[in-house]
């Protein structure tokens, strides 16, 4: 619940008073935001909604909107603004309007929209004399700021054999007084939009847990809510240009000190129950479930979400919030941990410390998957949400839908082509000089079967969830919010090594500033050393295509880094190897 101070805020709510006489964001009206992806990939028409939230409450006529789309980038065109007549009668409680722009040339836009809208009388349905004409929103004190659009040229590049996903984000069934989420039909057209594979929905546990029709009052039992929630991703299209919609769970545990953390859930069997830090029961915040607890519940895999997302005080000692620790992914249960969620959206000190976090469990042997996520509760451009609770509002463009994606290596029987492109990247593994490529052995271009901008071979296999299951069952997989960069164990002049993949495109700043490449090697002792190294084959200034050969020997494991020349990052998880 983001009215708390120093609590992570949520969702620009100008109608909740918390039981105050009064509120410097009351408006009578509905809340109205313009809303779009951020990308949309070759052969998607980009698409823009206009979303409405309490319209049950406050309903409303939209009449039209007027369109200006300004190209920010040399390749991009600038088109004339254009009036576009609805008169939508907006009376739902959470509803997401579409609205058509046409197709667009590759290039970075802004575009700013701007409605008129008139109140409708609720006891009578007649339209009123009440006009309001905006810019993007209808958000006191909050100024307009133009939605951001990147039509790419060429699909995200992406290693062949892999899907890409989206797994941290909240639908409509993630809904309270202050936080809300997008249908699943708005989440897997954005998807589409953006090049993802799939999106596992992972809504809060104690959101099924409460009715839609009062947020404080508990449902007689969760599970239709949850059941609700995976009907209605059964429901959607499947298929080739449909990605692959799950019903998963954000669930509030005990951590080993008795704190509130998050667990994601990768589509559990059934619900999970979690109402540690619901905020409904006021300073009753203990957790309900402990983490061993929901291991031994669910087959599925399980993920610490945000581990080291920063807080404020009265968030940490009002709802027990915590951190994890490392007792925390040790549990002697039928399954642990399977990965660590430290990217979540933006790289910052939650990132930094979840990053350390992992390199230690590492160094422990622990070789736990890191994950990438975006926690987006329905925003697909950018956030708004309240700043000071019953004072004002404010903007960001973290926590989107779809930017930070994690990339998985599918099981190698799901996808025919994977073991076409290994033979075809092998067969160029004798070009490669044992300690990594010089700038002058580096292909300039896309190598045959290397570089993949969707799923390889046949273009009808769809992906499944027990594909995915398995895949995160394995240890191959890249977090990046743009280049691709992949492991493959492979012999170099008949030498075991590693082989590390780069590729990037224009549209995500083509060459690397780095590719660095780290290992942990095996001591007499046969411990880990304390410290990862660096290895002597990581590159500066790399080409936008790149492939780095490094010996196994002695190390435990490696793995790797980069960053374009745009600032776009990617990460590995380890490449493992048994002592010899």
């Amino acid at each position: 619940m983001s009215f708390w101070p120093g609590e992570k805020l949520r969702y620009a709510e100008t109608h909740f008073k918390f039981r105050l006489p009064w509120s410097l964001l009351y408006r009578p009206w509905p809340e109205i935001i313009f809303d779009m992806p951020f990308q949309a990939v070759p052969g998607t028409e980009p698409a823009l909604w206009i979303v409405v939230r309490d319209a049950d409450r406050f309903p409303t006529l939209i009449e039209k909107v007027e369109v200006e789309i300004k190209g920010k980038s040399p390749d991009a065109e600038t088109l004339p603004a254009k009036t576009i007549d609805l008169q939508i009668r907006a009376t739902e409680q959470v509803v997401f309007y579409p609205v058509k722009l046409g197709t667009l040339t590759a290039g970075k836009y802004e575009i700013r929209c701007k409605a008129t809208a008139r109140r409708i009388d609720p006891a009578t349905g007649n339209i009123t004399d009440k006009v309001k004409i905006f810019d993007r929103w209808n958000l006191p004190g909050l100024k307009p700021a133009p939605l951001k659009l990147h039509v790419l040229a060429e699909m995200p590049p992406k290693a062949p054999g892999y899907a890409a996903g989206e797994m941290h984000c909240h639908t409509q069934y993630s809904r309270d007084h202050v936080e809300f989420g997008a249908t699943p039909a708005v989440l897997q057209q954005a998807a589409a939009s953006v090049g993802l594979d799939f999106a596992c929905c992972t809504d809060h546990a104690y959101d099924f847990a409460f009715t839609d029709e009062d947020y404080t009052k508990e449902a007689r039992s969760p599970a239709p809510r949850f059941q609700a929630l995976r009907d209605e991703i059964a429901a959607l299209p499947q298929g080739e240009g449909n990605p692959l919609l799950l019903a998963g769970e954000e669930v509030s545990a005990g951590n080993s000190k008795g704190e509130n953390v998050h667990v994601t859930v990768f589509a559990p069997e059934s619900y999970l129950p979690g109402l540690g830090d619901c905020g409904r029961y006021w300073l009753e915040n203990k957790p309900t479930r402990s983490i061993a607890q929901i291991l031994q519940d669910t087959t599925a895999h399980c993920f610490a979400a945000h581990p080291f997302q920063q807080m404020g005080i009265v968030e940490k000692f009002v709802f027990r919030r915590g951190y994890w620790t490392a007792k925390d992914l040790h549990c002697d249960k039928p399954h642990s941990i399977r990965g660590l969620q430290f990217w979540n959206g933006v790289r910052d000190e939650g990132f930094k410390l979840g990053r350390e976090f992992w390199i230690q469990e590492l160094g422990k042997g622990n070789y736990l998957l890191p994950i990438g996520g975006n926690d987006a509760h329905g925003d697909l451009n950018d956030t708004t949400a309240v700043s000071t609770p019953l004072f004002s509002l404010k903007h960001s463009r973290d926590h989107v839908f779809g930017k930070v994606r994690t990339v998985v290596c599918l099981p190698r029987h799901a996808e025919g082509e994977r073991s076409e492109t290994s033979v075809s990247t092998r067969h160029q593994l004798d070009s490669l000089a044992p300690t990594g490529l010089r700038s002058d052995m580096v292909a300039s271009e896309p190598r045959n079967g290397v570089v993949a901008s969707g799923l390889q071979g046949d273009k009808s296999t769809a992906i499944t969830q027990e594909m995915l299951n398995e895949a995160f069952a394995g240890d191959n997989c890249y977090i990046t919010d743009g280049p691709a960069l992949w492991w493959e164990h492979a012999e170099v002049h008949g030498v075991k090594s590693v082989v590390f993949h780069a590729r990037n495109t224009k549209d995500f700043g083509e060459g690397f500033r780095y590719i660095r490449i780290f290992g942990r090697r095996y001591q007499s002792n046969g411990k880990l050393t304390k410290e990862e190294e660096v290895c002597k084959e990581s590159l500066v200034a790399a080409p936008a295509s790149a492939d780095i050969a490094v010996y196994t020997d002695n190390f435990a494991y490696l793995r790797a880094e980069c960053e374009s020349a745009t600032g776009h990052f990617a990460l590995t998880s380890a490449a493992t190897f048994e002592r010899g």
